[in-house]
């Protein structure tokens, strides 16, 4: 079986060994955990754009779960569908995914019962030229060293949901150490992106933060998998709703009653912090468990 080359290294992460772990080691320590998180963590939503801009908060949520003590088998990682066409989550059958510091192993297993239940398909192009996993890889590598991982593209489709109640299943049923992890940014706002509804400028930055990013946080907090599907294909406010939608949904059938947000910001917010500047258009992230 093949293994996944990167194609985001160099570009959203460090492509050297030794600087993607100098800059995974920097977005783990910051910011800080909130005092109170979950006593376990079945599923959490991070973001997917370049280190610079959302590293730290994606390496929150894996922090979040290695500080609940967890031995995690298996990572099932959900990725945005931003050139993937099929109905259905897919996986290109990869045996194992490469990064800059190393390989972890797919977890073959997971996938074919997946695969039997009518919930997955295995198609060549489900992660070609995707960066919604890739970038999360390091960090699972470096935390979690001895966990395989299942990446999924999910599309926007019911079958999110039907993947996510299927992930559930397969987890009550065997009692494994299973955490599902879904890969979206929030709403891309701006003349860069086509989307103003609320007019170029401050005023309509503003709003996609404090208003459309904050529907998709509290439908995902609540656990509202399908009203966060179809509000986020209305309203624009994520690019990967399907890979939230099924975590979410994962979650919710685990007995999951209410997410815990942990960190929410912007990609201006970011630049404004870091270098002193902001612009016309901006990219919500967001860093939740369930």
């Amino acid at each position: 079986m093949p293994t996944r080359r990167p194609v985001v290294a160099g570009q959203f992460y460090p492509g050297d060994r030794e600087e993607c772990l100098a800059e995974v080691r920097a977005c783990l320590e910051s910011p800080e955990l909130p005092r109170s998180l979950p006593p376990s963590i079945v599923a959490g939503i991070v973001p997917h754009a370049g280190w610079a801009f959302s590293g730290s908060l994606a390496a929150m949520v894996f922090r979040a779960i290695q500080d609940r003590g967890q031995a995690v088998e298996t990572f099932v990682l959900c990725g945005t569908a931003h050139g993937y066409f099929g109905r259905q989550p897919g996986d290109d059958g990869s045996a194992e995914w490469e990064c800059p510091l190393g390989t972890v192993a797919v977890d073959l297993a997971l996938r074919d019962d997946l695969v039997g239940r009518g919930v997955v398909v295995i198609d060549p192009a489900a992660h070609r030229r995707e960066h919604s996993i890739e970038v999360q890889i390091p960090f699972v590598l470096h935390l979690f060293p001895q966990a395989k991982i299942l990446p999924l593209t999910v599309p926007p489709t019911p079958g999110a949901l039907a993947l996510g109640e299927a992930l559930a299943d397969v987890v009550a049923q065997t009692g494994r150490s299973v955490v599902c992890i879904g890969s979206t940014d929030l709403t891309h706002y701006g003349p860069r992106y086509g989307f103003t509804p609320m007019g170029a400028g401050s005023s309509g930055l503003h709003w996609a933060r404090a208003v459309n990013d904050r529907a998709f946080i509290d439908l995902a907090l609540a656990l509202e998998a399908e009203r966060l599907l179809a509000g986020a294909v209305e309203n624009g406010n994520a690019c990967g709703p399907g890979a939230a939608a099924a975590v979410i949904a994962a979650a919710r059938r685990l007995g999951v009653e209410r997410g815990a947000l942990l960190a929410h910001t912007d990609s201006n917010e970011v630049m404004r912090r870091t270098m002193g500047m902001t612009g016309s258009d901006a990219v919500g992230y967001a860093a939740i468990v369930f």
